[in-house]
């Protein structure tokens, strides 16, 4: 038997279980993994809630881990047993001791990514990567606005940017979080608890606004979102942890400017191996390079997902947090 988090109805944190469940076997193109430690996303909420339903209950949430390859199925030709690897892709199920997943679904990791910086990064990353290299290519002499920019994605997505030569203006919620943010490659910091964003983006940019505005809040956001792009900018929506945005009147986009807007999902741009591992080798090296920091602001025992659900939801996190298998990992 192994053990993992079950929830058998939606609804609050309560509903994460730690239970003993059957052991994985491997089917052809799968491979067993031993896994060490667990990424913590927003998406796991959804999942939880049903606001994202899955196909039945009970479910194991999760769609990100890393750990060690334990065996094999028929036909798999990418990976062995021993290997460290990573995912971040396929159906819900990463909270878990052991899980079984497609080989199409993993990917190596290099000696100097760790299992905790995999766990806390991969997802978050390949989402910068999807952000800022397909759905707006950023560049240098570019000005960007990214809302929470002190959160898991918020800070990759400060520090690749700068990377590549962008100018970064970012929203957070504290001080704190602002100091934070500052140090990971965002050059305009706003509180938004005592500042006008939009107003505030004007005065930084001299009145012209961001060519791209990449908004993980919604409902909350959406407004000063749409008001702080330049004419012909994209404002690109691609989370709601304050709720969903509402209905919008295109015409609004043609009256600020002939704005774009969109709504991107992994599901869609790393559909493809390539990709999915293409993005993931631009991560690993700049983390290699240390042009990118992998910051684990909090962590957790697996069985204890209640209160790192809790927290999330709160806002009471910063950074990325890590669910650890272990004692012996974390």
């Amino acid at each position: 038997m192994a053990s993992s988090i079950r929830v058998h109805h939606y609804g609050g944190a309560e509903q994460l279980r730690w239970e003993q469940t059957p052991m994985p076997q491997p089917g052809r193109g799968e491979v067993l993994i031993r896994q060490t430690a667990v990424g913590l996303n927003y998406i796991d909420v959804y999942h939880r809630t049903g606001f994202y339903p899955v196909p039945e209950l009970p479910f194991t949430p999760g769609i990100e881990a890393a750990g060690v390859v334990e065996a094999v199925g028929e036909g798999v030709e990418l990976y062995a047993p021993g290997d460290r690897v990573a995912y971040c892709k396929g159906a819900p199920g990463a909270y878990a001791q052991f899980r079984v997943i497609g080989q199409e679904n993993v990917i190596k990791l290099p000696d100097h990514i760790q299992d905790a910086q995999a766990a806390a990064v991969l997802l978050k990353g390949q989402t910068a990567h999807m952000l800022l290299r397909r759905t707006f290519p950023v560049g240098p002499g570019m000005t960007v606005l990214i809302q929470a920019a002190a959160g898991g994605v918020g800070v990759l997505l400060c520090q690749w940017a700068k990377a590549l030569g962008a100018t970064v203006i970012g929203t957070v919620g504290s001080e704190e979080k602002a100091k934070f943010a500052s140090e990971n490659g965002c050059g305009y910091p706003i509180l938004y608890t005592k500042e006008n964003v939009k107003e505030r983006v004007r005065e930084i940019t001299g009145g012209t606004g961001c060519n791209v505005v990449y908004d993980s809040v919604g409902a909350a956001t959406f407004d000063g979102s749409i008001n702080s792009l330049v004419p012909f900018g994209l404002l690109v929506s691609f989370g709601q942890s304050s709720g969903p945005v509402p209905p919008v009147d295109v015409k609004q986009l043609m009256d600020k400017g002939s704005l774009f807007l969109t709504r991107p999902t992994l599901l869609h741009y790393k559909r493809q191996y390539e990709e999915y591992v293409t993005g993931a080798a631009e991560l690993f090296e700049l983390i290699k390079q240390g042009r990118i920091k992998v910051h684990v602001g909090q962590s957790y025992y697996l069985s204890d997902a209640a209160s790192a659900h809790r927290d999330l939801e709160a806002r009471n996190t910063h950074g990325s947090t890590v669910l650890f298998v272990d004692a012996e990992n974390r």
